[in-house]
């Protein structure tokens, strides 16, 4: 019998989840491996198996686990997309809104810097803000206004955040492309009618969609570019193609799996068994 384990953050609780570590030890389980669903502890480092799938964010502990096990994903590629002006980085040449980085402050209290209030604002109102460290779109805001960005900026002054263009083609929608393995395997298309973000947990809504050529071209080369096993790459709609907003290494797949008949746990499942297990088990 084959081990390995599925690493979850050590406060995880909620059903969301934890749906997808149980379909992952499911599908993987079907595949002759036995997966056992682990919060993330010290102790890990001290505990046998073959891999590790690891879905939790914490990139201290995701470098200490890959100095013992393969992780899916890499240390490195959850740490990029973790910080999502590492990933607007990383992505250099790649279609991105264009975006500007906060400034680090040290100084408790301290006014948010005019040159950058002023450089956010080339970007042209609405001014949508983002903390670098964040999910299900909650640590995302728009600015409407010099007063609203001051406001914004003064508050998240002493954390990463960035200031990026609005997209007003893509406002409360977006295109969730799952890729696996470097192939396009399930797409989403994610509708908001209430709110700018399109995501699910702030009442947006999902429904199966066919990524494009096109689509799926820039998803394969983003995972690429990343070195990502699995991931989730949220498209927006520009007026001349589609643009990269985000990258999620643990990306949900519940909803997508729902809406879409297809089985992304099984499909996952089998690319790290071929990977791992080159000559089959």
């Amino acid at each position: 019998m084959k081990n390995a384990l599925i690493v979850v953050n050590a406060y995880t609780s909620s059903p969301q989840e934890l749906n997808q570590p149980a379909r992952l030890r499911e599908e993987l389980r079907l595949l002759g491996v036995n997966a056992e669903i682990v919060p993330n502890s010290p102790a890990l480092c001290g505990r046998e198996g073959d891999f590790c799938v690891y879905l939790d964010k914490d990139k201290y502990y995701a470098r200490l686990l890959e100095r013992k096990f393969r992780l899916f994903n890499r240390a490195e590629a959850i740490e990029i997309c973790d910080d999502k002006m590492l990933t607007y980085l990383a992505l250099d040449g790649f279609p991105q809104p264009e975006t500007v980085s906060s400034l680090l402050c040290y100084s408790e209290g301290a006014a948010p810097s005019e040159e950058l209030l002023s450089a956010a604002e080339a970007l042209g109102y609405p001014i949508v803000v983002k903390e670098c460290f964040g999910s299900l779109g909650k640590q995302v805001y728009l600015a409407k206004d010099r007063g609203e960005l001051r406001a914004l900026s003064s508050r998240l002054q002493g954390k990463p955040h960035l200031y990026q263009k609005f997209i007003g083609e893509s406002a409360g929608e977006d295109l969730r492309v799952i890729v696996i393995g470097g192939k396009t395997v399930a797409a989403m298309k994610r509708c908001s009618e209430t709110d700018f973000r399109s995501n699910a947990a702030l009442g947006g809504r999902g429904e199966a969609a066919e990524a494009d050529g096109e689509a799926a071209a820039l998803a394969e080369a983003v995972a690429a570019r990343l070195g990502l096993d699995y991931c989730g790459i949220d498209l927006l709609y520009g007026k001349t193609g589609y643009l990269v907003c985000e990258v999620n290494s643990n990306a949900f797949f519940g909803t997508l799996e729902k809406v879409t008949n297809i089985n992304i746990a099984a499909t996952y499942a089998r690319h790290i068994v071929s990977e791992i297990y080159k000559n089959g088990i």
